[in-house]
């Protein structure tokens, strides 16, 4: 039973996304990441273009064209009567994105790609469609920091050290969960490392301190619960926030969990949009808080 649950994922790899329109081409962009979705007159994107940037609730959200990034060009402001802009968030960037068309909201089911694939800056997978048709899922806020660096690499000897990424550790014994929530946090411009139990954490943690951890319950070796006890109980590590993901919800779990300074309690299958929200809440706040999903 545990071994076919390793090679079929099947709710772990379901997710919400937007399917939008960039030229002929359909892609699929996460609902965690979408804050606004907004429709503009073509007099108002031409504005908005000139300016490089949409401003909406005190936030500057620069602007690009999906078709852009992509390669095909840049979409015609001035053509229909009105145009559709998602306002994203990934991590602690923000981006204003103009497409084609935004097909319709769908849930998903996440397929891996190839490694050619896998190695593209802003591609986090692939999804197969009712039809048949094959949709990758991208990440524009990656495609946008892509197409920016692409210039300085280009007049640049040595490249400039990346900007410091908050490192997210995913301590869980089931490879699936390590690599779909690894990918999940990827996608959202996160550090990732993985670790698949507690001792195998704590020893990687002599090394370097998370920013935040997600811990399973279950695990070998070190449960979740003696890992937490053991963060706990080291002056160096007490103070890490740690997210406990785990199917065991019964009330004496949620107990033990708020007696070792866990302060919240989620469930297996976990809601995406839900966790990713508790991760940058900690990371923004930079406090010493423990959540546990």
């Amino acid at each position: 039973m545990l071994a076919t649950a390793e090679y079929l994922p099947l709710t772990l790899a379901v997710t919400q996304a937007v399917l939008v329109r960039a030229g002929a081409n359909v892609f699929a962009v996460p609902s965690a990441m979408v804050e606004q979705v907004l429709r503009l007159k073509s007099e108002a994107m031409t504005g908005h273009y000139a300016a490089g940037s949409i401003e909406f609730q005190e936030r500057s959200y620069p602007l690009h064209g999906l078709a852009q990034l992509l390669g095909a060009g840049v979409p015609a402001a001035g053509t229909p009567s009105y145009h559709s802009v998602l306002l994203l968030r990934s991590g602690t960037q923000r981006v204003a994105l103009h497409v084609d068309e935004l097909v319709r909201n769908q849930e998903i089911v996440v397929k891996n790609i190839g490694p050619q694939l896998a190695r593209v800056p802003g591609v986090a997978g692939a999804t197969v469609l009712a039809d048949g048709s094959i949709v990758l899922i991208v990440n524009p806020v990656q495609l946008v920091q892509q197409a920016r660096a692409a210039p300085e690499r280009a007049t640049t000897i040595l490249p400039a050290p990346a900007a410091a990424l908050p490192l997210v550790m995913v301590v869980d014994d089931s490879l699936t969960v390590r690599k779909v929530t690894g990918r999940l946090l990827e996608r959202e411009g996160y550090q990732v490392l993985t670790a698949k139990d507690g001792v195998d954490a704590l020893e990687q943690m002599k090394e370097v301190l998370p920013a935040v951890m997600l811990v399973d319950i279950e695990m070998p070796r070190m449960d979740g619960f003696d890992l937490v006890r053991n963060l706990r109980g080291d002056a160096r590590t007490r103070h890490v926030p740690i997210i406990i993901i785990s199917s065991r919800t019964a009330e004496k779990h949620r107990r033990q969990a708020a007696q070792l300074g866990v302060g919240a309690f989620l469930g297996k299958p976990y809601p995406e949009a839900e966790l990713l929200q508790h991760i940058a809440a900690l990371v923004a706040a930079g406090q010493d808080v423990a959540v546990a999903v």
